[in-house]
């Protein structure tokens, strides 16, 4: 009798590796998926949605996720509930990403408001005022930092990109230069400003 001999799989084995199917075999799957249930998905979507483009949107994070556990997808008449069950996470997550935007839109526009009416009812002609938009727009950047932002030392470093050594060497000469043309004449001011530029380089 003559035995046939069996043949080993291609590729090398490893004992006690479990190999990933094909990745071919899988792309296949999921394009299967998609092709049976998309429209089905995007219709629950569409229904929920007001907008074509969040629909959009939401379908393709809901197959990202069934890409992502395609093998946790359960098979034949349970695939399409499953589907929805995370399109309805998605929407869920969505629109409560939604409530937070539209509430700090609306924090926005109120506070930008409420600004708005600060900078009309300060008076624009004071001397401090009219010295503070004689300055370069450096100093007046810095300034602002420290009178609005509320920023120490090492905050402005780190927003403008500089050393903190830097931040003092400016700040100083910023609040020199702005005490001076308080003090000057208003016909003089420009110059004040000019002079002090010509005698200082930045930091």
């Amino acid at each position: 009798m003559t035995l046939t001999p069996i043949k080993a799989p291609p590729g090398p084995v490893s004992e006690g590796v479990v190999h990933d199917p094909p990745r071919g075999g899988r792309r296949e799957r999921f394009e299967e998926l998609f092709g049976a249930h998309r429209e089905a998905v995007l219709g629950y979507l569409r229904r929920r949605t007001d907008s074509g483009h969040d629909a959009a949107d939401l379908l393709a994070d809901t197959f990202l996720v069934a890409w992502r556990r395609l093998d946790d997808i359960p098979p034949g008449n349970q695939t399409r509930p499953w589907l929805y069950g995370v399109a309805r996470r998605t929407l869920a997550n969505h629109r409560r990403g939604e409530g937070r935007r539209h509430a700090l839109a609306t924090k926005l526009r109120q506070e930008l408001t409420d600004l708005d009416s600060m900078d009309r009812s300060l008076p624009d002609d004071t001397p401090a005022a009219r010295a503070f938009r004689a300055l370069p727009e450096q100093e007046r950047e810095l300034l602002s930092l420290v009178a609005w932002e509320e920023l120490d030392i090492a905050q402005i470093a780190i927003t403008l990109g500089i050393s903190q050594n830097a931040v003092r060497i400016r700040l100083h000469r910023a609040r020199k230069r702005f005490a001076k043309l308080i003090t000057a004449p208003l016909a003089n001011r420009s110059l004040v400003s000019w002079k002090e530029d010509a005698s200082h380089e930045d930091a």
